[in-house]
């Protein structure tokens, strides 16, 4: 896409067009085998598959279906994405947060960003969420590199010192108050981490570990959003179980997760937006 700005507005028109709501307030993007938790928010107004809005092509991986909800959640109108696309699927940062830069553009002041994450810290256990501080952006890509952002849009040096609102992360833990708190390091994929790497990472101080999420966190700040982040650990990370890595049973941990997941983002999303 030669303006992502302007890409994103086209596709923030066409949502508008195809749900019949000039505006929603908060958007969710759900992680692998998070889509069943989308049921928990309420019955969809309207279902939009990726390929009408433009820009945002389907995710190839398994957990993660092509089609966004437009859901009333008590006075908010909530964009629920039920997957996302990956550094790892070959595309470059500006389609990576395509669906973000949507929602911003689309009346969303709030973000959440949810993910399926290895465990680092100690006593971390799978089907376990976890509310991310903070992050570790190990791709070596920013979706805000190459042209500057048009007239009109932030600067694109935009400071991260409060990525993940610390006002959002005190209502997320209001509302869900066993809920433990993790820093996620985000590496490019689609590999797993060899145990040096996870030694690495837990002394830089990294909880969690995955594939996604950073890059969004990034563009939705970058537009004024607030941003929140929760984990779903779905593993033990390489090097802390004797147990090898599989999609599979991510995506498995997930769907076993996914009511609980779900009410725990029904109970946050009043307060979030």
């Amino acid at each position: 896409m030669t303006d992502p700005y302007a890409a994103a507005t086209a596709s923030a028109q066409r949502l508008a067009a195809a749900t019949g709501k000039a505006r929603h307030h908060v958007a969710v993007v759900l992680g692998s085998g998070w889509a069943a938790a989308a049921d928990a928010l309420g019955d969809a107004d309207s279902q939009i598959p990726f390929a009408d809005l433009g820009e945002l092509p389907a995710p190839t991986v398994p957990g993660h279906l092509a089609v966004v909800r437009s859901v009333r959640v008590g006075e908010l109108d909530v964009l629920v994405f039920l997957g996302r696309t990956h550094l790892y699927e070959g595309h470059p940062p500006a389609t990576v947060v395509h669906g973000v830069r949507t929602a911003v553009a689309a009346g969303c002041r709030t973000v959440v960003l949810t993910n399926a994450a290895g465990g680092i810290a100690a006593g971390l256990q799978p089907g376990q969420a976890v509310l991310i501080g903070d992050h570790l952006n190990l791709t070596g890509k920013s979706p805000l590199s190459g042209p500057p952002p048009p007239a009109g849009y932030p600067p694109r040096f935009t400071d991260l010192t409060d990525l993940y609102s610390a006002d959002l992360r005190a209502i997320v833990r209001a509302a869900v108050r066993a809920l433990a708190e993790a820093v996620y390091a985000g590496l490019p994929g689609p590999h797993y981490e060899t145990p040096a790497e996870i030694r690495m990472l837990r002394t830089a101080g990294a909880g969690l570990v995955g594939m996604s999420t950073v890059l969004e966190a990034i563009a939705a700040r970058h537009l004024g959003a607030r941003v929140t982040g929760i984990s779903l650990v779905t593993n033990i990370a390489a090097g802390l179980s004797e147990q090898p890595l599989d999609h599979g049973d991510v995506v498995a941990a997930g769907q076993r997760s996914a009511p609980q997941l779900g009410a725990l983002l029904a109970a946050i999303l009043p307060a979030v937006g």
